[in-house]
């Protein structure tokens, strides 16, 4: 393998690591949006658009990891099949912790029920980056994988 060809297998493992950490950043611009706003004043149109930016961005990094990452880490490491469907679980756990996200948002609801769902989904989304990073980065800095970046773990 030349250097170049084992540069490019590693970098899977830091893409997922830096999309996790701009997920996390963009969780904590979108909480901050809701600790800048009024008490008991609906949603400021800066909530909106950090929660359905991010919201967005979560659920293309997810179809993309279900859609074209699981797949290939599935067929070079059959025994990871059991942890891939723990994460696809998760997956369909976050989408709906999202869809009530933004179905508060959508009928501006309160600031404290906004933050229960941030909250809620701040705590899953951490629990399953981290499990995620534990149970994959080492494959991710071997697996062989030409795809983009992008279609992989979302455009983010």
């Amino acid at each position: 393998m030349v250097e170049g060809d084992k540069a490019r297998l590693v970098a899977w493992s830091r893409e997922l690591r830096g999309v996790h950490d701009r997920l996390r950043a963009a969780l904590r611009v979108t909480q901050q949006a809701l600790t800048d706003g009024e008490p008991a004043e609906p949603a400021t149109r800066d909530l909106l658009l950090f929660c359905h930016g991010f919201c967005a961005a979560l659920t293309a990094h997810h179809r993309g990891e279900d859609g074209e990452l699981f797949p290939a880490i599935a067929e070079q490491h059959p025994e990871l099949r059991q942890t891939l469907s723990y994460l696809r679980q998760d997956h369909s756990m976050i989408a709906y912790l999202l869809a009530g996200l933004q179905a508060a948002v959508d009928r501006a609801a309160a600031p404290t029920e906004l933050d229960r769902h941030l909250e809620g989904l701040a705590a899953i989304m951490e629990s399953h980056f981290r499990y995620e990073e534990r149970a994959l980065l080492t494959v991710l800095e071997t697996l062989t994988l030409d795809a983009d970046p992008d279609a992989v773990l979302g455009p983010f």
